[in-house]
């Protein structure tokens, strides 16, 4: 009697979290790709930065009743990245790349989820004043025009290699 008890909870639970995750996964992949910085339609550090994210949630599921489960992802997505941004490649795609870090993740939060100021200083462990300091310095950043990007200079290969500089003397 108990296994089928148990069973039926275990068909619910999957059920909720699988209408929870057709639900949100769009947006939740979204943010875990501004924060990455991957170019859109080639997104494997936000789709494994989101898998992570929502097994966690699967494992914390009965525990979530109470809490928003949207919440909490987007909170464990935070925290995975803020732990393994130094591990991610710096692309120099997308409209954030310009951005450091930690400047993409306040201003993800703040300007794209309308998180409160006062959530994401208590998310990262910094006070309200330096997340307002980022958010403002990061937006600046936007603001601003990207800087032309130059072409490499074509340079004639006898000149960069030191074998021919020795046999020109």
């Amino acid at each position: 009697m108990r296994e089928r008890r148990q069973a039926g909870t275990d068909r619910r639970r999957a059920r909720e979290f699988e209408a929870f995750v057709a639900g949100a996964a769009g947006r939740l992949l979204h943010v875990a790709t501004l924060l990455t910085g991957e170019p859109a339609g080639a997104t494997p550090h936000a789709e494994r930065l989101l898998t992570a994210a929502l097994a966690r949630a699967y494992a914390d599921w009965d525990r979530l009743r109470d809490a928003d489960p949207y919440d909490r992802v987007r909170t464990e997505l935070a925290t995975r990245y803020a732990r393994g941004a130094w591990r991610l490649p710096r692309t120099g795609e997308g409209l954030l790349a310009r951005l450091g870090p930690r400047e993409r993740l306040i201003l993800v939060l703040r300007l794209y989820e309308g998180v409160a100021e006062e959530q994401t200083a208590a998310l990262l462990g910094l006070p309200v004043e330096r997340v307002r300091a980022i958010c403002a310095r990061a937006v600046t950043a936007m603001r601003r025009p990207a800087p032309a990007r130059r072409p490499a200079p074509h340079w004639p290969l006898s000149l960069l290699s030191p074998h021919s500089r020795q046999a020109a003397r």
